[in-house]
């Protein structure tokens, strides 16, 4: 079975993207079973906690991220090359999420029927 593909590849805060990629995944979990999440690139600062939006006037929307087992969104993946890259590891992240390598996350992107990317 395909599965849509949500990949964020973008820093949040920097456009309304990652917000609107989250509310879309998370709209799209009442009409499919079968969902993969990846974050790359900079989409891996998505996934650290402790943003402080205060003093740039925008909703933390990093806690949407934990309503994700609620809805069955169960195939949530990083870049584990990304991570590391931007000096991040597994303890920064604010969920927890299945680290692939690169080779890794392009295969999980070709078994989907559809890829969004924010």
């Amino acid at each position: 079975m395909k599965s849509l593909g949500y990949l964020f590849t973008q820093g949040p805060h920097t456009t309304s993207s990652g917000r609107e990629g989250i509310d879309a995944l998370l709209a799209a979990s009442a009409y499919s079973e079968s969902i993969k999440v990846m974050f790359i690139g900079d989409g891996v600062f998505q996934l650290l906690a402790g943003q402080s939006t205060e003093s740039i006037l925008s909703k933390d929307y990093a806690p949407m991220m934990k309503l994700f087992d609620l809805y069955d969104i169960e195939q949530v993946y990083v870049c584990k090359d990304s991570l590391a890259e931007r000096g991040c590891s597994h303890a920064d992240l604010i969920i927890d999420v299945e680290h692939l390598s690169a080779d890794e996350i392009r295969q999980q992107i070709t078994q989907c029927h559809s890829v969004l990317t924010f």
